[in-house]
């Protein structure tokens, strides 16, 4: 009798950290530009927002320059309002993109009355996007395509691509798994940036169980990584090219030099002007 057939598995990237990060509230602070922002750049922050119980708090109207924001919301719904005239509710699946550029003031808060849970992300932008105008982007759940179990929020998956114009080679996706079910992820080879943020349940990867609460960076390369929902499970991924230029960080602000951060500065700071002589600061 012949011996069966021994198929090889492919080869899946290691964990090489992971932590939870710091807790506040609603809100749990996972990356910062300051730590594995310089691991993980182009991403350089994520916060993990679950307000429980309660009503999602609100955040006032703060400036950010030299970067862009990704705000998903997974359940529930919060408030928006931007300098560029925007406001209204974001509900469970949309997502608010706003890419400050040379500088915009934004602020959110409580939506619907019930708990909110959901991610938000900071990705610095190169030099041609860092002191150019800025856009902002609120899309609906119908708005976001979905390949299988994941919804492509930034990028380019499998054929479906976000409407968000993506400022360099990023994917960012979120993805819900139930009990048993398996998702692998094969990222473009060049993007040897590669993380996952977990905002419900336990998902093993890399032999490795992932918990509720976490992010998890993978070893850098080109490998996929398969995953195994232990329970029902709802984390987001994030890969790209990893991000060349240095970061120069004001406290809301994420640039290449201390040119364009001064620059950036002095563009919320006219801003703030226009704010305080309307009431609004």
């Amino acid at each position: 009798m012949s011996a069966p057939v021994q198929v090889p598995q492919a080869p899946s990237r290691q964990v090489v950290h992971r932590t939870r990060g710091q807790s506040r509230g609603a809100v749990t602070r996972l990356m910062s530009p300051g730590d594995l922002g310089e691991v993980l750049k182009p991403f350089v922050f994520l916060d993990l927002l679950d307000s429980g119980d309660d009503r999602f708090p609100n955040f006032g109207l703060h400036p950010h320059s030299g970067l862009a924001t990704l705000t998903y919301v997974a359940e529930g719904s919060i408030s928006y309002e931007d300098t560029n005239g925007a406001t209204g509710i974001l509900r469970a699946g949309g997502v608010e993109w706003m890419r400050a550029g040379k500088g915009v003031w934004h602020s959110g808060g409580a939506g619907d009355p019930g708990r909110t849970r959901g991610f938000q992300l900071w990705v610095a932008l190169p030099p041609h996007l860092e002191l150019g105008g800025s856009e902002s982007l609120y899309q609906g759940a119908a708005d976001i395509p979905q390949v299988g179990p994941a919804r492509v929020l930034l990028g380019r998956y499998d054929g479906a691509a976000s409407a968000i114009e993506a400022p360099s080679s990023i994917n960012y996706l979120a993805v819900s798994l139930k009990a048993g079910e398996t998702w692998r992820y094969d990222p473009p080879q060049d993007h040897s940036v590669l993380w996952v943020g977990l905002g419900k349940g336990t998902v093993e990867a890399s032999s490795e169980p992932l918990d509720h609460g976490e992010i998890v960076v993978f070893e850098a390369g080109a490998d996929p990584v398969e995953f195994k929902a232990l329970t029902d499970t709802e984390f987001v991924i994030g890969s790209a090219v990893r991000h060349p230029h240095d970061l120069v960080l004001g406290y809301y602000s994420v640039h290449t030099s201390a040119e364009a951060l001064q620059a950036g500065e002095a563009r919320i700071e006219e801003i703030r002007d226009t704010l305080v002589a309307k009431g609004r600061l």
